[in-house]
């Protein structure tokens, strides 16, 4: 089978089958023999998951949350608990600071939840987007001197916060800070930084949310004041939408997170969690990640976009059913508001995004005066998956920077690519993925060029090309009801474990394909593999219109089509069937 083929039908993505570690194919069957003879497809995705044995297999499938790490492997952990405990004990009041993503308001109410469990009088500030920017601010340690607050918690910011630190203890305050970001070339001089990126921390993963460092600390706390750390677990529904949102990687630790917050999200989620997923009509009871991603989260974040996080820190924080209905309709005005502004930026984003394409660049940097501040990071990852580059939508702050997100692509870390233009910055953070940024006016030009040469220093132009990335070749007489068992507990998925994307050969389309959807842009058929009289499977294309012509022309000629799919379980009715959905549809080479 050909690694690198162009599709033989029309215009299409390119389809590359992922190389192995090592590029040790043998590896499959060996890793398939120590697994009672798993499917080789299986075995195969499971090897791109860095599951090459029979214990590393028991770890990725058995992984409760016994395996979860010991918080005190994380460096500044014991000073942190050990601070938050003495806060709880003597009655200080705590002002938890958040940050105005999901992540943010999420790690806000888990740990204004626990302390107030503890009977401390917490309150919390988040800063708007509008008036403070992100991050630490004086004004929100100013709040905390206000309030009489002795400790400040800050949360999903803070790693960076070198001056506010300082001003912090100018003014009295303790600080904790619990981040996940990458750090700067000094770290705050706060009472304790918890941060698993640190690069004096030691703690074995280093992917946690910032609502993850959070949990971390509560089951720390736990356990200095002597109480049972599993009390932490009431969180978990809290932790699970964080780590969905904030694109951390769905292995390791994250994967037990998300396994078990996902169950309790299902049995007793938190009262403002329930209300919006009523909502919104999302059944928690077999809600996935790709629910938490594409329905929960939009609507938390929809408060910092458009007006003030607080609203979705209320949400989760509220008791009472009846205002937690409240604040999720008015989040769910808020969302619809957003989408709105959301299709009007991105059709002027990705026009502008086409004129600059003429110069094949690897990098686009796009600026526009008025867009809204709250939506150029959903515009900037739109552009970045439409043109497969790593993108920076920049909008004219009311100080009149050029203020905006960037969102990366595969190969390319966003992070390390804007240190390298740091001095035409005023300011920026982030990770790998994703990144906030500030900057004059008049180095926006500038940044396009350093962008530019620092990309192109990095990766080749056929780098960025889009690309569908499959994990095995897959006979559809290999899906049987072992086949469908194991791959179901390759869930959680998310980044570093997506979904396993299969390459069907030889398959032949039956009966007469059809177009579906309001608008007739979805590509409905059926296909069985060709010559072995095996089962047919129904497959859906999502966005696969144009793949029509493909389809009919295999009939016409009796020619095979291949096909990268996903094996999932269609639910209509109460009744579910195996369905495939495809991700591409072309015919096959002659």
């Amino acid at each position: 089978m050909d690694t690198d083929a162009q599709p033989g039908s029309g215009p299409g993505l390119r389809w590359r089958l992922r190389s192995l570690p090592n590029g040790d194919e043998e590896a499959v069957d060996r890793l398939g023999a120590q697994l009672n003879s798993l499917p080789a497809a299986l075995a195969r995705s499971l090897l791109l998951r860095n599951v090459s044995c029979f214990d590393s297999a028991r770890a990725f499938f058995r992984n409760g949350l016994e395996t979860l790490h010991d918080p005190f492997l994380m460096r500044d952990m014991d000073r942190a608990a050990a601070r938050v405990a003495a806060a709880i004990r003597a009655g200080e009041r705590v002002l938890v600071y958040g940050d105005y993503d999901v992540d943010g308001a999420t790690s806000t109410a888990l740990m204004t939840r626990f302390l107030r469990s503890q009977g401390v009088e917490a309150h919390f500030f988040i800063p708007n987007r509008f008036i403070h920017g992100y991050g630490l601010c004086a004004d929100g340690l100013d709040r905390a001197v206000e309030l009489g607050a002795s400790l400040v918690v800050a949360l999903d910011c803070g790693v960076t916060a070198v001056a506010e630190a300082e001003y912090a203890r100018a003014v009295g305050l303790d600080l904790v800070i619990c981040d996940h970001h990458e750090p700067g070339a000094k770290l705050p001089d706060a009472l304790a930084v918890l941060d698993p990126k640190r690069p004096d921390c030691d703690y074995p993963f280093d992917g946690l949310s910032g609502c993850g460092v959070g949990f971390k600390l509560v089951q720390a706390t736990l356990t200095v004041l002597g109480q049972p750390a599993e009390e932490a677990y009431a969180f978990l529904d809290l932790v699970a939408v964080s780590v969905a949102c904030d694109i951390v990687p769905i292995m390791g630790e994250n994967r037990v997170l998300m396994r078990a917050g996902l169950e309790r999200l299902a049995h007793s989620p938190q009262p403002g969690l329930a209300a919006l997923a009523d909502t919104i009509k999302v059944d928690l009871r077999v809600c996935t990640s790709s629910s938490i991603v594409f329905q929960i989260g939009p609507r938390i974040n929809a408060a910092g976009r458009l007006e003030d996080a607080s609203i979705a820190a209320e949400l989760l924080l509220a008791e009472d059913r009846d205002e937690a209905l409240v604040l999720a309709q008015r989040l769910e005005t808020l969302n619809l508001r957003r989408r709105e502004l959301d299709a009007a930026t991105r059709e002027e984003a990705l026009a502008m995004a086409q004129g600059f394409m003429s110069a094949s660049p690897l990098s686009l940097v796009l600026h526009g005066d008025d867009w809204h501040p709250g939506i150029v990071g959903i515009t900037a990852s739109r552009v970045a998956e439409h043109y497969g580059r790593p993108t920076v939508l920049l909008t004219t702050a009311s100080n009149g920077e050029a203020k905006g997100s960037a969102r990366s692509v595969r190969g390319v870390d966003l992070h390390a690519a804007l240190s390298a233009c740091a001095d035409l910055l005023t300011r920026f953070g982030g990770h790998a993925h994703a990144a906030g940024l500030a900057l004059p006016v008049a180095n926006v030009a500038a940044l396009r060029a350093r962008l530019e040469a620092t990309v192109a220093a990095t990766v080749k132009a056929e780098d960025l090309e889009p690309e569908l990335q499959l994990d095995a070749p897959l006979s559809l007489g290999a899906i049987d009801d072992r086949f469908w068992k194991v791959l179901k507990q390759f869930d959680p998925f998310g980044p570093d474990n997506p979904k396993p994307l299969f390459w069907g050969a030889n398959l032949r389309v039956v009966g007469q394909p059809s177009l579906c959807g309001a608008e007739k842009k979805h590509l409905r058929l059926r296909v069985a593999q060709r010559d072995d009289g095996g089962p047919t499977y129904p497959v859906i294309g999502f966005n696969l219109a144009e793949r029509m012509p493909a389809a009919l022309s295999s009939l016409r000629v009796g020619r095979p089509v291949e096909l990268a799919f996903v094996v999932e379980e269609n639910v209509w009715n109460g009744r579910s069937n195996l369905q495939l959905r495809a991700e591409d549809l072309r015919l096959a080479a002659h």
